[in-house]
């Protein structure tokens, strides 16, 4: 039965493509500072470091919690009691290495109780706050000393002085089990953009696409999910096989989710070498 539903999808997806990569309509997304990527040069003394947490993405507008695409989560009431009426910005998080975990609690409907008790908010920034970002790291903390409650935390800030000290960071928290490392510029205000305010520092490049089809497999995958056919969000299109578990291309991700990959560089083209499926993202990506 499986396999069957997975073939009448591969077909629609092959036969009929413009009826399958249209993307869905999404609510409006927060405005949210947006990372490039770290290189080797950057003055390292105008920024703060801080890990990267491998979680979701969650921005409080004061009144509810929500995905970077804008998708309302739904979080118990006791979770998000008595939270400030000023917007937050910052992680839901399980603990390192536990992505899935952290997905599956915030994607349900409705809450489990015993689930969101796992998960803690770890805050990294006040959007609405007027000043730079050295001063907004004083105001996120003392905001959540008020909060008072446990499973809301204020992300540490520190300095590094040099690209070789940045390094052993990195190497020391992903050998701990950590995804990277994220750099703010200590004078930047806060601004809804990618730009090099903010960085992110990884062993590896990643980036998001939408899936828009499905490729067949063959072989010792003939029957079910051989790639996926995804668009950037600058319109690339190119396919993703490398990655997939058994488990996803019997069930693959939906036409239309957004998932992250994984790559070594870009061809002449803009394409990226070596593209590897990480895993399905439960929000759109902003530009």
């Amino acid at each position: 039965m499986l396999r069957r539903g997975l073939a009448a999808a591969l077909f629609l997806a092959l036969a009929w493509p413009a009826l399958v990569a249209a993307p869905g309509t999404a609510a409006a997304a927060p405005a949210v500072m947006l990372a490039k990527v770290y290189r080797p040069g950057v003055p390292l003394h105008a920024y703060w470091v801080s890990e990267k947490y491998d979680g979701l993405r969650a921005f409080w507008d004061g009144r509810q919690l929500l995905t970077r695409g804008g998708e309302t989560i739904a979080a118990p009431a006791w979770f998000t009691a008595q939270w400030p009426t000023e917007p937050l910005d910052g992680e839901l998080w399980v603990g390192r290495g536990r992505f899935e975990e952290a997905l599956s609690t915030v994607r349900r409907q409705t809450p489990d109780d015993e689930a969101w008790r796992r998960v803690r908010y770890m805050v990294f920034d006040m959007p609405a706050h007027p000043g730079t970002f050295t001063e907004r790291i004083a105001a996120y903390h003392a905001q959540v000393r008020r909060i008072g409650q446990p499973w809301v935390q204020a992300v540490p800030q520190d300095r590094v002085a040099s690209h070789d000290e940045l390094m052993a960071r990195l190497d020391r928290v992903v050998r701990e089990g950590g995804e990277g490392l994220m750099l703010h510029r200590s004078d930047a205000p806060h601004r809804a953009l990618r730009s090099d305010d903010l960085l992110k520092v990884k062993t590896h490049e990643d980036a998001e696409a939408q899936v828009i089809g499905y490729v067949p497999g063959a072989g010792r995958h003939a029957g079910r999910l051989g790639a996926l056919l995804v668009r950037t969000p600058e319109g690339l299109r190119f396919k993703l096989g490398t990655g997939l578990s058994d488990a996803q291309r019997d069930d693959p991700p939906a036409i239309g989710s957004w998932v992250t990959y994984r790559f070594r560089g870009l061809h002449e083209s803009g394409l990226p070498r070596f593209a590897s499926f990480m895993r399905v993202r439960p929000d759109a990506p902003s530009r």
